[in-house]
């Protein structure tokens, strides 16, 4: 029994490993371009966990959305509605295929076809091989524990456990949150009682009323990894909590009318068909939450903003260490926040441009501790080469945030070429023709107008190009004719350079900021 639990965990993280690979982030990027509503959303999350055979993989993508700015608050919550919904597949292909038609034996030669696939294939190939080979595992560790579970039968009976009242049915669904708390997986937790109820040691509503307990218990370990997280990741936590407590409220007002039902129209089919009747509840009382809750989806966001409120966030601080169980999903959310920071840090330089003075040391650190922020969390997003489309977003991440660090550094250590840039009249048009640039360019970034901001920006670096190779020229020239001092001179070439760079970092990353966004 304990072979066979721990074969199934194992299979269902190596196939969702697998199935995550094999379709990459298109699924999740389906989740955007699907979920326009609540039921949307619900419609998206249920198909995308049925897929991937992880509701938290699409719980961790709806918060990572909605953090980038992608997806609003209660749009998410219908892909974590559906999600919920999605995970009753697990139990149709344990009743079905490991039980029903029990294709124990015949998986076996799937887990050798998967783990070769995996050790010789490459890129999707090596992927669906993963995901085969836990498939497999899967019903072989369901074969084991009816195997298992069979050596009990006249050990643990239905008798065993307590009995089918109002206390009995509250006791079992503690016991349900206990097992899921136990196994960390309700899937695991629903498998084990679709095998109890098929091998006769619990009856229909013992098991109906812990796999109500088993949907509560997810969100035990839904609030557990919230902690720390980001405001969005609390809400979608806190509102994972809410709504199976009352969806749990209300299959167990619904277990005995079901119940009824079975016995009304076939008697005795109940008892023949124990183990389709619970997967058929676990998807019943999930399918009504979910129509319940979504006409008052927008009332039930409400009020979870309200349980917990925004608050002021600092700059680069909406990464949440819990979308890295999701690379792509961290990444789309750390272009979000560095954009943002970028978007700071050219304002800055319009404030240095316009008056050197009024800059002060709080805001050009506050700025720097936000890309510091950027950048530390970047260092721990992890994707391999066959990953090409993220593989080459992270890289352009990477340099872009390069740029950014050297353009800050340059605006701290340097201000006083600023000074020059103002005060020498020769040399301020630049600052004037680079602040009206910056302003467009913020707009235009504002806009999401990407293709727009790289032309401009160079442009205006070419352009400056140009016009500094002019200036140093005419600099050095005054440098050498004794109009102007060593120094003085100097300090203007300083400026002229200060400039050339500067606008230099800003196309780069204005580059990089299109691949980033393509």
């Amino acid at each position: 029994m304990a072979g066979g639990l721990g074969l199934f965990l194992f299979g269902m993280s190596v196939m969702t490993d697998g199935l995550r690979g094999l379709a990459g982030d298109l699924l999740h990027r389906t989740l955007v371009s699907v979920t326009r509503s609540p039921v949307t959303g619900a419609a998206s999350g249920a198909t995308v966990t049925a897929l991937l055979q992880s509701s938290s993989a699409t719980t961790v993508a709806a918060v990572g959305f909605v953090s980038a700015g992608l997806l609003t608050f209660p749009q998410a919550l219908g892909v974590v509605f559906g999600a919920n919904l999605g995970t009753t597949v697990t139990g149709w292909l344990v009743a079905l295929l490991g039980l029903k038609f029990s294709i124990g034996g015949a998986a076996y030669p799937l887990v050798l076809g998967g783990a070769l696939l995996r050790l010789f294939g490459r890129g999707k190939f090596a992927s669906g091989g993963t995901a085969l080979a836990g498939f497999g595992m899967i019903f072989i560790g369901i074969s084991l524990l009816q195997e298992g579970m069979v050596a009990y039968h006249e050990v643990v009976t239905p008798e065993t456990f307590p009995d089918d009242t109002l206390g009995g049915r509250l006791l079992l669904v503690a016991i349900g949150i206990a097992i899921t708390l136990v196994t960390q997986s309700s899937s695991a937790g629903v498998a084990t009682a679709l095998t109890a109820v098929f091998t006769g040691t619990i009856t229909f509503p013992q098991a109906a009323a812990m796999v109500i307990g088993m949907d509560v218990g997810t969100t035990v370990t839904a609030a557990l990894a919230t902690l720390g997280g980001s405001i969005e990741t609390r809400r979608t936590g806190y509102s994972h909590v809410v709504y199976n407590l009352l969806t749990g409220l209300g299959a167990l007002l619904l277990l005995s009318p079901y119940t009824w039902a079975w016995e009304a129209l076939n008697p005795g089919m109940l008892n023949q068909h124990a183990e389709l009747a619970l997967v058929g509840f676990h998807t019943l009382f999930n399918l009504v939450g979910v129509l319940i809750v979504l006409p008052v989806a927008g009332a039930f966001a409400g009020m979870m903003m309200k349980l917990v409120p925004d608050r002021e966030v600092a700059l680069g601080e909406g990464l949440d260490r819990n979308l890295l169980k999701e690379p792509g999903i961290a990444l789309d959310t750390t272009v979000h926040v560095a954009t943002q920071v970028l978007n700071e840090s050219l304002v800055l330089v319009r404030g240095l441009l316009d008056s050197p003075d009024r800059v002060e040391d709080e805001q050009l650190q506050r700025v720097g501790e936000a890309a510091d922020r950027v950048q530390a969390y970047v260092d721990h997003i992890h994707l391999l080469p066959e990953q090409v489309d993220d593989w080459r977003r992270l890289n352009a991440l990477i340099h872009l945030l390069d740029h950014l660090q050297r353009l800050l550094d340059r605006c701290e250590e340097e201000p006083e070429r600023v000074g020059t840039l103002l005060q020498v009249k020769e040399l301020r048009a630049i600052a004037v023709n680079m602040d009206e640039m910056l302003g467009q360019l913020v707009e235009l970034i504002e806009q999401v107008r990407w293709e727009e901001a790289k032309e401009l920006s160079a442009e205006f670096a070419d352009h400056l190009d140009a016009q500094a190779e002019l200036l140093r020229s005419a600099i050095m020239a005054d440098m050498a004719s004794g109009v102007l001092e060593i120094p003085e001179g100097t300090s203007q070439l300083e400026a002229v350079r200060w400039t050339r760079r500067g606008a230099m970092h800003i196309a780069r990353m204005q580059n990089h900021l299109v691949t980033l966004h393509a």
